[in-house]
């Protein structure tokens, strides 16, 4: 399909007789944002090199652009892809200008774009300076600036706001969202949860390689199915006096009632409490993105001890 950018099927890569990633299935379109999360040593980065074409898969295939990223083929797509890695590096005795411009050689970008990157992460003050001058946060701007040279088509980003400020984390994420909205796939690796769920299409968690979710965050709730918190503001008490709500409740005040309903169960309770004219407001907490994460994480930690015990036995 002419808008999938990369399908990995049943991906896998092993390592000495260690198997680090397993049956990883995945088809990135145009314009998406995928979000891959997972502990260290998960698999995240392995996918990406494998993505990237710079190790070789052990089973399945790997294909990006419509070509596997190790063929001679694949080439001329190369200066499409950006690459952040977790820990940038650059010749520390050239300048933040020379090193980017050195960059913007190799992917034939166009020379403006060199200052208007650099200005865009806001590094303008320090362009003349040796990087080796450079703060851990400096420098991961230069290397954000490094991998959107050239508006590229598909982005893979290891851990981007590592070292970052919050002001210079809210610019990042409005430049993933302008190169999205111009059609751009975006793999975004991240152990900072909190305020990624809203620029993200379709989430990924890895566990010990394996993949242990993939979906929207509405089908991961789903999945899940995690309690749904609701709080009732004006009721006075009458949830006390209602089975239907009782049933949920776990606080109770006179200015507010707070209830835990399953997923299944959200919009019956929802529309029971709207029954309620004295209601003054309604404020629903779904689960976050970090809640979802630990609840998988901790669904394959219980697998591995039921497997482990059963070994035992």
């Amino acid at each position: 399909m002419k808008d999938i950018i990369v399908s990995l099927k049943e991906l896998g890569k092993n390592y000495n007789g260690l198997d680090v990633l397993q049956n990883i299935n995945l088809d990135l379109k145009a314009g998406e944002v995928l979000g891959l999360f997972g502990h260290n040593g998960a698999g995240k980065t392995t996918m990406m090199k494998l993505i990237l074409g710079v190790i070789e898969a052990s089973s399945g295939s790997v294909n990006v652009f419509d070509v596997a990223p190790q063929s001679k083929q694949a080439w001329h797509s190369r200066k499409k892809i950006g690459y952040l890695p977790e820990n940038v590096s650059f010749y520390d005795h050239l300048t933040g200008l020379e090193v980017l411009t050195y960059f913007a050689r190799l992917k034939t970008s166009p020379k403006p774009q060199v200052k208007q990157l650099l200005e865009q992460v806001g590094l303008t003050h320090a362009i003349n300076r040796p990087v080796k001058t450079y703060s851990k946060g400096m420098r991961q701007r230069l290397g954000l600036a490094q991998a959107f040279l050239g508006e590229p088509k598909l982005l893979l980003l290891d851990e981007p706001t590592v070292g970052l400020d919050p002001i210079a984390t809210k610019e990042f994420y409005l430049s993933v969202d302008n190169l999205k909205s111009k059609g751009a796939s975006v793999i975004l690796c991240s152990h900072v949860l909190p305020g990624v769920e809203q620029h993200i299409d379709r989430a990924m968690i890895l566990a010990g390689g394996k993949m242990q979710a993939l979906g929207t965050l509405n089908d991961l709730r789903n999945q899940a199915d995690l309690p749904v918190n609701i709080a009732a503001h004006g009721l006075n008490g009458a949830v006390l006096d209602d089975p239907k709500l009782n049933l949920h409740l776990i606080k109770n005040t006179s200015e507010n009632s707070q209830l835990q309903v399953p997923e299944q169960n959200k919009i019956s309770v929802l529309k029971h409490l709207l029954a309620y004219d004295n209601i003054t407001d309604i404020h629903l907490d779904a689960p976050t993105l970090e809640q979802l994460y630990q609840h998988y994480l901790n669904k394959h930690d219980q697998q591995k001890n039921v497997t482990k015990q059963g070994t035992q036995l």
